[in-house]
């Protein structure tokens, strides 16, 4: 692909290349630690956050707004302060700031005569990212063979939906767990179980619930969500056209499930002709293995799975039976050439980065936290409990778990130099989506001592 495109290996634009690579990495390098604001900024920083806010119709949930500098889990932002970032804009920078291997995808994609890829037309980038996805996906013997792409993980949500429904019409109910989350569309946000996110708003699809695993009841748990898988098929047969998994539940607080629970219910939904849809967006990357659905050995179970944040462009890969006719799914944008440069400069350095695996940085950073914030919790079990999660993925409890005492957790980390984000309900929770490939065990003791100082300060 890459030979097909004279820029690429042309001397000048080479040259011109390697000086920007050398240029950038200089101007980074005094990004090394936490810099509090600085004073002669922090007015017209405030003042640009404030009309931005007003733009935009509502304020932010963050007063994030950044210079375009950063390196590696810490980012700078006009204020003049650099604070580490533990959420990446909810698992989007998954690779940190200013890695080198995105900046180089960047320029190949500006080298392209186009800025967006779409359905009508598409450049070899776009079929290279399809490959690269469905290669690692079925390295375990899932057999998923196609992949359709789209701008946002709720939109690749979506035409899972439709292909399902068009795969097993006339099928027009669906199945997903208590506590999940899929999105905030019509359609999904009466898949995502928060009736808050959908006041006001008509129905779209009917939704039947199935509760989710209980790791203080394994056995118990996973008997009563096969009940109740059972009891909705029976009461409406021949009406569901799939239920919609979380391996682990993301926006709800970082709750993983286990092989033991959702290989019975996966097993019952194919028996019965229910297609298996499993939402990766958040958990892609982040776990023991590429894909969660992989972690939890569920390979040959799976139908159709969703991909996105981390990739850049997000992604619904299905097996052949699901392949949909002309015209079901498509739309004139795709994603920007950027985004598919850099998701295939992702999905390599998630390949050789040494992520997965019971010894990989994804496991190993699992078993810091659970050591350091464990420790914690054991020394004020009335300020912080946890941690919990999965891989990346680490959320704890903050003190009485109110919405309230996590939002304000959350602006106090951000003032002492960490950027977190809020999840879950009864109880709220903190969570890092944690860049693992540009974090160092150095930067993780620094994000540790910001924890325990917010922490010793009492509840907000």
């Amino acid at each position: 692909m890459d030979t097909l495109n004279p820029f690429r290996s042309d001397p000048v634009v080479q040259k011109l290349r390697e000086g920007l690579l050398r240029r950038t990495a200089e101007l980074q390098a005094d990004l090394r630690g936490v810099r509090p604001p600085d004073p002669a900024r922090a007015e017209a920083a405030r003042a640009r956050i404030e009309a931005w806010s007003e733009l935009r119709g509502g304020p932010l949930a963050l007063p994030y707004l950044a210079t375009g500098r950063g390196r590696g889990p810490l980012v700078e932002l006009v204020d003049g302060s650099v604070k580490y970032d533990m959420i990446g804009g909810i698992g989007v920078h998954f690779l940190g700031h200013g890695h080198p291997a995105l900046l180089e995808a960047a320029l190949d994609a500006a080298l392209e005569d186009v800025a967006m890829q779409g359905n009508l037309q598409q450049g070899g980038v776009v079929p290279a990212l399809g490959e690269d996805l469905l290669r690692l996906a079925n390295e375990g013997g899932a057999a998923l063979r196609h992949v359709f792409f789209t701008t946002s993980g709720a939109m690749a949500n979506e035409n899972a939906l439709k292909l399902a429904f068009h795969r097993h019409a006339p099928a027009d109910r669906l199945l997903a767990f208590e506590g999940g989350f899929a999105g905030r569309t019509l359609a999904l946000a009466w898949v995502t179980d928060r009736p808050g996110y959908r006041t006001g708003l008509p129905p779209t699809l009917a939704v039947d619930y199935v509760p989710f695993f209980d790791p203080r009841d394994p056995a118990g748990s996973t008997a009563r969500a096969h009940e109740a898988l059972c009891r909705h098929l029976d009461r409406y047969p021949g009406r569901h056209a799939a239920m919609i998994f979380e391996l682990v539940q993301g926006e709800r607080g970082f709750y993983p499930g286990s092989p033991a629970f959702f290989r019975p219910l996966m097993a019952e939904l194919r028996d019965r002709g229910v297609a298996v849809v499993v939402d990766e967006i958040q958990t892609f990357g982040r776990t023991h293995a590429p894909f969660a659905f992989q972690h939890f050995g569920l390979d040959e179970l799976v139908d159709l799975v969703t991909v996105g944040k981390m990739t850049q462009v997000c992604a619904t890969l299905f097996r052949p039976e699901y392949r949909p006719p002309a015209g079901l799914v498509s739309q004139t944008f795709t994603g920007a050439t950027a985004s598919f440069w850099v998701g295939r400069a992702v999905v390599r350095e998630i390949r050789e980065a040494g992520l997965f695996g019971p010894e990989g940085r994804n496991a190993r950073v699992e078993a810091f936290f659970r050591e350091r914030l464990g420790r914690l919790a054991e020394r004020m079990p009335e300020r912080i409990r946890g941690p919990f999660g999965l891989g990346a993925m680490v959320a704890f409890t903050p003190f009485d778990g109110s919405e309230a005492a996590a939002k304000a957790t959350v602006r106090r980390l951000f003032d002492e130099g960490i950027v977190a984000f809020t999840a879950g309900h009864d109880p709220a929770r903190v969570r890092f989506l944690v860049p693992t490939p540009a974090v160092s065990e150095a930067d993780l003791e620094a994000v540790v001592g910001i924890v325990e100082r917010v922490i010793e300060g009492g509840p907000p």
